[in-house]
């Protein structure tokens, strides 16, 4: 699946899930919620995935985890905090890096309206 469709199904999906109970949940009620609508469009996503993190020749292989990883492509990261800020960026930036993914979504659930809160990366 092109990667454009990929993040439009994510982005609508994410529309359809804020529709429902609106901003206020925790940020592992949304990511539950993503991960279902993702799959009713029969897209492939894996929750949690470690990230491991490499320093030279020391690889760390715990620590950090992708919210969601669709279809093998996109990173997706969810938040619900009161506003975004340059540690989220460079938290999905991070995750891109290390997992030498070139597509990653940062999302903000708790905002009035989703487009308020959503960010694509491209590496």
């Amino acid at each position: 699946m092109e990667i454009n469709k990929i993040t439009e199904s994510i982005i609508g999906a994410s529309i359809e899930v804020h529709k429902s109970p609106g901003p206020g949940l925790l940020e592992s009620a949304y990511e539950k919620c993503l991960e279902y609508e993702l799959k009713l469009r029969n897209l492939k996503v894996d929750r949690q995935i470690p990230i491991p993190v490499v320093y030279k020749d020391l690889h760390l292989e715990y620590g950090y985890r992708i919210d969601l990883f669709v279809e093998n492509t996109v990173i997706v990261e969810i938040k619900s905090v009161d506003a975004l800020h340059p540690v989220h960026e460079a938290q999905i930036l991070t995750y891109m890096k290390f997992a030498e993914k070139k597509i990653g979504l940062l999302i903000n659930f708790n905002v009035k309206l989703l487009k308020q809160g959503l960010k694509r990366y491209i590496l």
